[in-house]
């Protein structure tokens, strides 16, 4: 996975007084959790939503006050009616310890049944995986080179060594559906 640096500072207070008076300040409160306690932080708002609003997974250095942690996102809450980030979570990555994470999913190839005229459906923009920091890649390659009209790609088709995707296994990631053109090139091809 790529990795991006966030710099932040600890907060003493906790609470939604606190959460209130930190964002008036063009910051975001945040914690970190996944080690021996949890810290509460804040950074600033533009810095959280290059990360936020990417469509990469990262692994973000968090550097707070000197004190450095390999981290992963976890949670983020939007305020309901701006969409304005309110308050994220990391999780502290450790080498020995598997982590569970949204990576993207990247379409890969040009399909004979897009050719066709069919429509390529894709129905997951990310899938949650679960593995070891060591093992996680930028994104999860889905080949459709291969994909015919009424054909499709499903979770079990798909591998991520060292790594499990976590959606059942008959999931459909991308497929091709027939449409009028896709029918009527099938036929003139046929005759």
């Amino acid at each position: 996975m790529k990795t991006v640096s966030l710099s932040g500072f600890q907060r003493g207070g906790v609470g939604k007084k606190d959460a209130a008076t930190v964002r008036k300040e063009g910051k975001i409160p945040g914690v970190l959790y996944g080690g021996k306690e949890q810290i509460h932080f804040n950074v600033n708002d533009l810095d959280i939503r290059k990360i936020v609003y990417s469509p990469e997974a990262y692994i973000v250095e968090l550097d707070l006050g000197g004190s450095k942690y390999r981290t992963v996102l976890q949670e983020i809450q939007f305020h309901p009616v701006t969409d304005r980030i309110l308050h994220f979570d990391l999780l502290q990555l450790f080498d020995d310890k598997s982590v569970k994470v949204n990576l993207p999913v990247r379409i890969a190839g040009t399909s004979p049944g897009v050719m066709q005229g069919g429509k390529l459906a894709v129905n997951y923009r990310s899938l949650p995986v679960k593995g070891l920091p060591a093992n996680l890649p930028d994104a999860i390659s889905v080949d459709i080179s291969n994909l015919k009209v009424a054909e499709n790609i499903r979770i079990r088709d798909l591998k991520v060594d060292g790594c499990q995707i976590m959606q059942p296994a008959a999931s459909v990631v991308v497929a091709v559906k027939a449409t009028r053109a896709s029918i009527a090139a099938g036929t003139s091809a046929e005759a």
